[in-house]
C-alpha cells in the first residue's frame, strides 16, 4: 500500500515549514538561546502545521532528528478527541514526575485539546502552575475559545495563518514534479482556492487528482472533487438576477442530479458572489448579496441542505423581503389553501404572518401580554368568549397553514375567558415555543379570522398539565397501532420539529 502524499511530505524541520516564518523563526532562535518555555499552545486552522512543529520542537529540545514516523520515549503524543477524560489526565500527572528515559526533556504534545472535560482541565491546570523542571507541553487546536483563560494564561501562545494560496500553488507544483504528476497551473489554482489555506487539505485532492491516468486540467478536477462547474454556477447567478424562479429549480436540480452536494453548490456559490463583491463588480443590490451570504453559510450545517439552499435562492429569485421567513417561502411557491369557517362566519381573506417590521417595540422585547394589554381587548369586547366550534375552526386554518404551531397548540390545555384564550402545557418547550411573540400573533389572527373579534392569546406553563383527552388519544393509539396512518406520523413528526421550521 503506497504513502499518503501529505504524510511523505510532511515537514521535518524548521525549514521545511511553509508560511509559518513567524513561529519558526522565534522557536528556533528560542531554543538556540535556551529560553525554552514550559507549556505552548498552538492556535490556528486545520492543516496549516500545528502538529508538525510540536514534533519537530519536541525533537530538537531533546538533540534528536525526526526522521518522520518514529516514535521516541520521551515524546508522548496524546489525542484529546479519544483520551481527554479526567482519568487519562490523573496518569499524565502520575507519570509526569518520571524522568526521562534518554533525552533532555519528556515532551507531551496534546493535540485537540479543546476537546478535553472541564474536570480534565481543573487536573491539568495544577501540572501546568507547577511542572517539573523536565516536563514540557504543547497544546494544539484548532478551537482556543474553547479553553479555560487559565490554561491559556500559563502558555506561550502562537498563532498559525492560513496559507496564501500562491504559496500552496507553488508547493503542489514542487510536489506534483516530484510525483510526475501531469496537473495544470489552473487546476493547481483550484486545489488552493478550496483548500482554504490548509496544506494537509490541498495536498490531499493533488494525491486524489493523481489517480487519474491523464493530464488533470480545471473541468477534470472540478469533477472527481465535487465541485460544480463554474457555467452551471454562473447560470444560478443569471437566474437570480433574472428573477427566473422556474429556470433556477431546474438548474438546482440538474446539479442535484449530476451528483453535486448543496454544500458544495453553495460554497461555490459564496466564492463567485463575494469575488465580484470585493471587484465591485455590479450583479444586483449590494445589501441583497451581503444577506445571500450570510444565509448560505447554514447550508452545510442544515438537517436537509438541498431544501434550505432551494427556499434561500427562491427567496432572491422571487425578491422576498430580507426579514420574510421559511415558512413564508414556503407558502409562496404553494397554491393557496382555501379557509375554513364556521356557521354565520364569514370568510376572511388568506392571512399572512406578521412582518417583523409592523410589530410594536414591545412585542420584540417580552414574550408575555402585559396586563394593560389584556385589559384593553377585555374591555373592548366586553363579555365576548370563544367557544369551543370556533377554536376547532381555528384549529383547522392552523393545520393548513401552520403545520408544526397546530401540533403545538393542540398539546396545551384550553380555557376561554372574556376577551382571551389561555392555554397551558405541561412541558416548558412546548410553552416557550406557543408564546413566542410571533407565533402568539399568528394565532390571535387565527382567532381574529375565525371570531371577527380580537383575542389575546396567553400561554403558560404547568409541569403536570395535560393535553386535551383527544390529542392524547390520538398520540397513545398511534403507538398501539401497528399500521400507524402517515397523517398520524406527520402529527407527531411535526410536534417534535420534523415539519417545517417554527419562527422564533
Amino acid at each position: 500500500m503506497g504513502q499518503a502524499l501529505y504524510r511523505k511530505y510532511r515537514s521535518k524541520s524548521f525549514d521545511e515549514i511553509v508560511g509559518q516564518e513567524h513561529i519558526t523563526g522565534t522557536l528556533a532562535h528560542a531554543i538556540e538561546k535556551q529560553h525554552v518555555s514550559h507549556a505552548y499552545l498552538f492556535t490556528g486552522p486545520r492543516g496549516v502545521g500545528k502538529t508538525s512543529v510540536a514534533r519537530i520542537l519536541a525533537h530538537q529540545l531533546n538533540g534528536v532528528p525526526y526522521v518522520g514516523e518514529d516514535s521516541h520515549l520521551d515524546i508522548i503524543e496524546i489525542d484529546a478527541a479519544s483520551t481527554g477524560g479526567v482519568d487519562e489526565v490523573r496518569e499524565l500527572r502520575e507519570k509526569v514526575y518520571i524522568a526521562p528515559a534518554s533525552g533532555k526533556y519528556k515532551v507531551y504534545i496534546i493535540d485537540e485539546v479543546h476537546m478535553m472535560s472541564t474536570a480534565a482541565f481543573n487536573a491539568l491546570l495544577k501540572t501546568l502552575e507547577e511542572p517539573p523542571a523536565h516536563a514540557i507541553f504543547i497544546l494544539a487546536t484548532t478551537e482556543a475559545h474553547k479553553l479555560p483563560a487559565t490554561i491559556i494564561s500559563r502558555t506561550q501562545r502562537y498563532n498559525f495563518r492560513p496559507i496564501p494560496s500562491a504559496q500552496v500553488v507553488k508547493h503542489l507544483r514542487d510536489i506534483a514534479t516530484r510525483e510526475k504528476i501531469n496537473i495544470t497551473d489552473d487546476a493547481l489554482a483550484l486545489i488552493a482556492e478550496h483548500s482554504e489555506g490548509s496544506f494537509r487539505d490541498s495536498i490531499s485532492m493533488l494525491d486524489q487528482a493523481s489517480s487519474l491516468h491523464k493530464k488533470i486540467d480545471r473541468s477534470e478536477l472540478e469533477i472527481l472533487l465535487g465541485i460544480p462547474p463554474a457555467a452551471a454556477t454562473a447560470k444560478l447567478i443569471t437566474d437570480l438576477q433574472a428573477h427566473n424562479a422556474h429556470n433556477l429549480v431546474s438548474n438546482l436540480t440538474a446539479l442535484r442530479n449530476d451528483g453535486y452536494q448543496a454544500a458544495a453548490i453553495a460554497k461555490q456559490l459564496s466564492q463567485v458572489l463575494r469575488t465580484t463583491l470585493l471587484d465591485n463588480q455590479s450583479i444586483g443590490n449590494r445589501q441583497q448579496i451581503l444577506t445571500l451570504l450570510g444565509n448560505l453559510i447554514d447550508v452545510p450545517g442544515s438537517h436537509n441542505p438541498d431544501q434550505l439552499l432551494e427556499l434561500i435562492l427562491l427567496g432572491v429569485a422571487l425578491d422576498i423581503p430580507a426579514g420574510e421567513t421559511e415558512s413564508d417561502l414556503k407558502n409562496v411557491t404553494q397554491d393557496p389553501v382555501p379557509k375554513i369557517a364556521t356557521k354565520n362566519t364569514p370568510v376572511q381573506p388568506p392571512i399572512s404572518p406578521p412582518q417583523e417590521g409592523n410589530q410594536s417595540k414591545s412585542a420584540n422585547k417580552t414574550s408575555k401580554p402585559t396586563k394593560a394589554t389584556i385589559k384593553e381587548v377585555q374591555d373592548e369586547n366586553h363579555n365576548f368568549m370563544v367557544d369551543e366550534e370556533q377554536w376547532q375552526a381555528a384549529l383547522e386554518i392552523l393545520k393548513q397553514q401552520y403545520n408544526t404551531l397546530y401540533g403545538i397548540m393542540k398539546l396545551g390545555r384550553v380555557e376561554f375567558l372574556p376577551g382571551k384564550v389561555v392555554f397551558t402545557f405541561g412541558y416548558a418547550f412546548h410553552q416557550k415555543r406557543a408564546n413566542d411573540a410571533k407565533n402568539r400573533d399568528i394565532v390571535a389572527s387565527v382567532l381574529k379570522q375565525v371570531t371577527t373579534q380580537p383575542v389575546v392569546i396567553e400561554c403558560l406553563y404547568e409541569k403536570n398539565a395535560l393535553p386535551p383527552l383527544e390529542t392524547a388519544n390520538d398520540l397513545s393509539g398511534a403507538s398501539d397501532d401497528p399500521n400507524m396512518t402517515i397523517s398520524s406520523l406527520d402529527t407527531i413528526s411535526n410536534i417534535f420539529g420534523g415539519g417545517e421550521l417554527l419562527e422564533s
